[in-house]
């Protein structure tokens, strides 16, 4: 009888996890509704918690880029993210935010490589492990409504965590990854990863070519 009850639960658990499951990859790739107060019919919706993914060289200069003719308003607060090891992104961002003069709606974090360049296969299973620890504890810290990446590997075991997070029921974080201009003919790893596990909400490439070869994406034109 005990059993029987165990199985039961199993069955039911499972059948309520694989549901949800497709219910959100159902809901992936459909415009964000954000809510508006409800005091007042005509006011403007409530600005939205958004993660910005940083990521070195090109990847910073074009998410800059991005940023400088976003809402700001309508993303707040933000919260930066870049690699322990990249320095350099950060000082780029809290620079965009002093000069807009809204460095306090802003946070500034970094978090653990997975992998280092020229580190070896056996070691980086550790440090991938850590790495993946520390991106959960910042996605349960931030639970961001929206996160913005465009390419580093930094934003693959965020954006997977945000995922998961939509599945269990914990915060609904929409992912806009739009591809580097650098990518002609093919996706970088990270933009591959993103489209085919179907995690980013909406996905952009600047090159028609890219759209014909991956149609779910959205053709924006050279955004730099």
């Amino acid at each position: 009888m005990g059993c029987t009850v165990a199985i039961t639960l199993v069955i039911a658990a499972a059948t309520l996890i694989v549901t949800r499951f497709l219910y959100v990859l159902h809901r992936t790739g459909k415009p964000h509704k954000p809510r508006k107060p409800s005091s007042s019919k005509g006011s403007a919706p409530q600005p939205l918690s958004t993660l910005i993914v940083l990521g070195s060289g090109g990847h910073t200069a074009e998410m800059i880029n991005l940023l400088s003719v976003l809402q700001s308003d309508r993303f707040a607060p933000r919260f930066y993210i870049a690699a322990a090891t990249d320095n350099m992104s950060l000082q780029k961002a809290r620079l965009l935010e002093e000069n807009a003069d809204e460095s306090s709606s802003s946070q500034f974090m970094q978090i653990y490589r997975s992998r280092e360049v020229g580190q070896s296969y056996f070691t980086s299973v550790l440090t991938t492990l850590i790495a993946l620890a520390h991106g959960l504890w910042l996605m349960i810290r931030i639970r961001p409504q929206v996160i913005l990446c465009n390419g580093p590997g930094t934003c693959v075991p965020l954006c997977v965590i945000a995922f998961l997070f939509k599945v269990v029921g914990i915060r609904w974080s929409s992912v806009f990854y739009v591809e580097s201009i650098a990518r002609v003919q093919r996706l970088s790893l990270s933009g591959l990863l993103l489209y085919k596990l179907w995690i980013a909400d909406q996905f952009f490439v600047q090159w028609p070519q890219l759209q014909k070869k991956y149609p779910r994406a959205h053709y924006v034109g050279c955004l730099m």
